[in-house]
């Protein structure tokens, strides 16, 4: 059973698809959370879930007091499926789901306002994660100071950063490895 760990909707169970997604486990998204919240960057952030299945990563924020998350999933029952857990849980206020590809969302621009942290938990064997990774380093995606943090297969190795994104720590359970890198600014 997939749950919200902690925060105002903490102990909620959440609908998973039968097929076609991974969630994160409690135990990673609890240690994931932890280190969020012990950086700050959670409560009253605007939070990109990316490849959001059915919402556990976005949902959680959400819970521990992010102000506003964009849960993108290209799979229509999996968005359906993370609407109506978002709903289930109490936080469809703060819970905006967009069924397209990720790589379609971010050419369509970037946000009004940019995001403090970006979660992207793709398929493990979905490749073009350079690419989307350096669209979200195209200026107007990310707050200064924000947190992206990529989900992988421990045998895939640290992603590829691209330039205004720098690697900050790495950790692993199991066969998932969470990686961490923050905005830095560019000059000239």
């Amino acid at each position: 059973m997939t749950r919200i760990v902690a925060g105002a909707a903490g102990g909620r169970a959440l609908k998973v698809p039968p097929t076609g997604t991974r969630p994160t486990s409690e135990r990673v998204r609890e240690a994931l959370f932890s280190r969020l919240d012990h950086l700050g960057v959670v409560r009253g952030a605007r939070v990109l879930d990316l490849y959001a299945g059915s919402g556990a990563l976005g949902l959680e924020a959400a819970s521990r007091g992010a102000a506003e998350v964009v849960a993108v999933e290209a799979a229509k029952v999996a968005a359906a499926l993370c609407r109506s857990n978002a709903a289930q849980v109490g936080l469809a206020d703060r819970v905006r789901v967009v069924a397209t590809r990720v790589e379609r969302y971010l050419d369509g621009g970037p946000p009004g306002s940019p995001f403090d942290l970006v979660l992207l938990d793709p398929p493990y064997d979905l490749g073009g994660l350079d690419e989307v990774l350096a669209a979200l380093a195209a200026p107007g995606w990310l707050a200064p100071g924000a947190v992206v943090v990529v989900e992988q297969a421990r045998r895939s190795g640290e992603p590829s950063w691209p330039e205004g994104l720098t690697p900050d720590g790495e950790k692993t359970y199991g066969d998932t490895t969470l990686w961490f890198a923050t905005t830095t600014e560019l000059t000239g």
